[in-house]
């Protein structure tokens, strides 16, 4: 299918947004914040117990109307629409875009070439809950009957930041008796350092690959089996046993040793950075139990009906949308800057790389046109405040604008006496800071040496939403990452480009496959690279013999 759109640099809204972005583009927060009073509390939106503080943006009124014109213009509702009825716009790749299918509620209906998904994805859902419940409780033994008190993921890209992510921010809610480890590099290390110190006997893998041949999960699949199998004696009967899989190809799960009974399917309008509330996620609900997992995908399906049914100028990811493409394309700001002041979250900054990088990372509009515009930002982060101690001072006085997300929450799970007030104060200073900054005079009126003041003027006028929620539950992590998927779509829609997709990624892998056998072989390889490739695998082959 595809969905007609007008080219984005000829739209009228988004010439009107350059005409208006030449006004508007030094003025500064202090003003607008000077000339009305009630800003603070007027460019919020709350949803869902989620409050979003979006008026330190350098926006106007008039900014506002016009990013939702352009929303308008390039169809964004009739997008939305179309991939929430199961129409495949994943144009190159003729595939539905269905992550929302996978939070439905039974009794829904959601169709993909006319028949409904929904008990599909509760069938296999039902699966991991008896699966994780007879893990969890120990009716589940290894091959020499001792309980799994280890579990370790083996996936790559979507298949492993995930699982990995979740298990970090919802860690408050897990089975402490169990482990819980992630291998996703080929690099021998990640592996070797996963198994370690760890009991094969109580120990069960989860590979996670659709096709069940990605080269670098299914390398560390087969050390983790040879690990497993000497140190039970060699007995391939235990592979069936501390082995399950994550896939839709069955001959290679049973060929590998799997009991096919204990494989958990997946979708091909699941993609890998939207498939951590598919049975990808199954290390989660070992870890947290099927009643959390359940409720976090409550949370994804909540946002994911505000998404669809809220007016534009309310509606939390649409927002964050177009604030990114108002930063990205007109004040040619060339990253966003995720930070939450929650240590449980240390892992979402690099969750929403994949999710956002690969999503946007485009050149082309869905047509194959080259893009005329910047797309795809560079989204990074670090939880706070050990950020503040490092790359905060180039976004407060460097010469590149960053706009930043702020994530906080009003209730710790780890209440310590005045930590959290503390962890709080800072994201509002932080904010109020960016905005603000401090003037010369300022400066100055502290009796600073005249020499000195320079140095300590902040400019402010730095822009950043703050995201503020009751409390880190299952549930709420859910609607935390709906709102970025549905962000991205967002941005994605209105650029124009397959959201989708990832060619970008298949190009360097294909690469490594024909440069594998020539480091491997054994006589010297007849290279065909460019001088400089030829000469770095001539040197490693060297390295190697040494």
């Amino acid at each position: 299918m595809t969905i007609s759109a007008p080219s984005l640099s000829e739209c009228a809204a988004w010439k009107s947004l350059e005409t208006h972005y030449e006004e508007v583009q030094n003025l500064h927060l202090r003003k607008l914040f000077a000339d009305d009073p009630a800003r603070g509390e007027r460019l919020t939106v709350e949803a869902l117990g989620l409050y979003l503080d979006y008026s330190k943006n350098r926006i106007t009124d008039e900014t506002f109307k016009l990013l939702l014109e352009l929303a308008e213009e390039t169809d964004l509702r009739a997008r939305i629409d179309a991939m929430f009825r199961g129409d495949k716009i994943n144009l190159t790749e003729n595939r539905a875009v269905l992550h929302v299918a996978l939070r439905a509620p039974k009794g829904a209906s959601i169709l993909v070439d006319g028949e409904n998904v929904v008990p599909q994805v509760h069938a296999v859902l039902d699966k991991m809950v008896d699966f994780s419940n007879r893990v969890r409780c120990g009716e589940w033994l290894g091959h020499t009957s001792q309980r799994i008190r280890n579990v370790i993921n083996i996936g790559i890209g979507g298949s492993d930041l995930g699982p990995v992510m979740a298990y970090e921010a919802l860690k408050f809610y897990s089975d402490r008796n169990i482990t819980f480890r992630f291998v996703s590099n080929v690099d021998g290390t990640d592996l070797a350092e996963a198994t370690r110190d760890l009991d094969p006997a109580e120990t069960l893998f989860i590979i996670s690959s659709k096709t069940f041949t990605t080269s670098e999960t299914m390398t560390n699949a087969h050390s983790a089996r040879d690990w497993l199998l000497e140190g039970l004696g060699g007995d391939t009967k235990a592979v069936a046993k501390h082995f399950v899989a994550v896939s839709t190809n069955a001959t290679k799960v049973s060929e590998f040793g799997i009991d096919t009974g204990n494989m958990f399917e997946f979708w091909d309008w699941v993609g890998g950075r939207y498939s951590m509330d598919s049975a990808i996620g199954l290390s989660t609900m070992l870890a947290i139990g099927s009643e959390y997992f359940l409720a976090m995908l409550d949370g994804f399906h909540q946002m994911d009906e505000h998404f669809r049914t809220a007016p534009f100028e309310q509606n939390l990811p649409v927002l964050l949308g177009l604030l990114t493409i108002w930063y990205t394309d007109f004040f040619n700001a060339q990253t966003v800057a995720i930070l939450p002041y929650e240590q449980y979250l240390k892992r979402f900054p690099a969750y929403l790389q994949q999710l956002t990088m690969e999503s946007s990372g485009k050149h082309v509009t869905l047509n194959g046109t080259h893009v005329d515009y910047d797309t795809g930002p560079i989204y990074w982060g670090e939880p706070g405040t050990n950020g503040q101690h490092s790359f905060y001072q180039l976004i407060h006085q460097g010469t590149r604008l960053i706009p930043c997300d702020f994530i906080a929450f009003g209730q710790p799970l780890n209440p310590l006496g005045r930590h959290h007030d503390m962890l709080l104060a800072n994201v509002f200073a932080q904010a109020e800071t960016l905005a603000f900054g401090k003037t010369s005079e300022q400066v100055q009126a502290e009796g600073t040496a005249d020499w000195l003041v320079p140095h300590r003027v902040f400019e402010g006028n730095r822009p950043s939403n703050t995201i503020l929620l009751e409390r880190l539950t299952p549930e709420t992590l859910g609607k935390l990452i709906a709102l970025y998927e549905h962000s991205v779509f967002t941005q994605g829609a209105i650029w124009n480009i397959d959201s989708f997709d990832q060619w970008g990624v298949e190009l360097g892998k294909a690469m490594a496959q024909r440069i594998t056998p020539e480091l491997e072989s054994q006589t010297e390889p007849e290279l065909n690279h460019d001088s400089s490739t030829n000469c770095l695998i001539r040197c490693y082959r060297k390295l190697k013999k040494n």
